[in-house]
């Protein structure tokens, strides 16, 4: 084998190794996941109790209105 091919060889060798060492992708990467997970839990949580959640800001609604003796009409 020539030098010439040998230096290349070593070369393409390295480019791997640093390729294989690098973790700044596959963080990304996690990190996207993650957010995205995050994003459909609540948007799930938004989905199941969503009518739940109105109408018990509706009661509170109502009752401050009672409580303050302003109907809001």
């Amino acid at each position: 084998m020539s030098k010439c091919r040998y230096a290349t060889l070593r070369q393409n060798l390295a480019k791997l190794r640093r390729f294989r060492d690098a973790e700044d992708g596959v963080t990304a990467i996690e990190y996207g996941l993650i957010a995205s997970s995050i994003a459909l839990a609540f948007v799930a949580i938004a989905i199941l109790l969503g009518d739940d959640v109105g109408a018990m800001f509706t009661s509170l609604a109502e009752a401050v209105q009672d409580a303050t003796g302003s109907g809001g009409d």
